[in-house]
C-alpha cells in the first residue's frame, strides 16, 4: 500500500478546518495511519525545505509554518501520493479549482507567503523523506 506525508497548516488550524479536511481524506477512503498535532520546529523544517531553504522568501515560510500549531500525518492507500496531491488542489489558491481543498479553503497570499492551509507529498520518494523526517 502506497503511503504519502500530509500536513494541515496554521492557518487550518487556526481557522478550525481541521476536522472538514480530515472528513474529506476518509470520504475518499484514504487511511490515517499516524496524526499528530504539533508546532513545527525550524530544525525540521529545514530538512523538510531543504530545496527553498536558501530562497529569499524562505524566512517567510518558516514565520508562517511555526505561528501555531500544525496537523502532521501519514495517508496510506491506492495511488495516495497523486490522489491526495488532486485532493488538495494547485499550490496557488488563485489556481486552485472549486472542489479542491485549496480552492475551497486557501486564502489569497499574504506578503510573500500562500497561505495554502495543506501540504502534500509530491512523490513516492519525497514522502519516504518526509515521514522520516517528522516520523522517525
Amino acid at each position: 500500500m502506497e503511503k504519502t506525508f500530509f500536513m494541515i497548516k496554521p492557518d487550518a488550524v487556526e481557522r478550525g478546518i481541521v476536522g472538514e479536511i480530515i472528513h474529506r481524506i476518509e470520504r475518499r477512503g484514504y487511511q490515517i495511519e499516524e496524526l499528530n498535532l504539533l508546532t513545527l520546529d525550524k530544525s525540521r523544517l529545514d530538512q523538510h525545505y531543504a530545496h527553498i531553504v536558501d530562497r529569499p522568501f524562505y524566512p517567510s515560510t518558516v514565520d508562517y509554518m511555526t505561528e501555531g500549531p500544525s496537523v502532521i500525518g501519514v495517508l496510506s492507500g491506492p495511488d495516495v501520493v497523486e490522489g491526495w496531491r488532486h485532493m488538495m488542489g494547485a499550490t496557488n489558491p488563485g489556481e486552485a479549482v472549486a472542489g479542491t481543498i485549496r480552492g475551497d479553503f486557501a486564502t489569497a497570499p499574504v506578503g510573500d507567503h500562500i497561505r495554502n492551509v495543506v501540504h502534500g507529498s509530491d512523490s513516492i520518494a519525497s514522502a519516504q523523506r518526509e515521514i522520516g523526517i517528522w516520523f522517525n
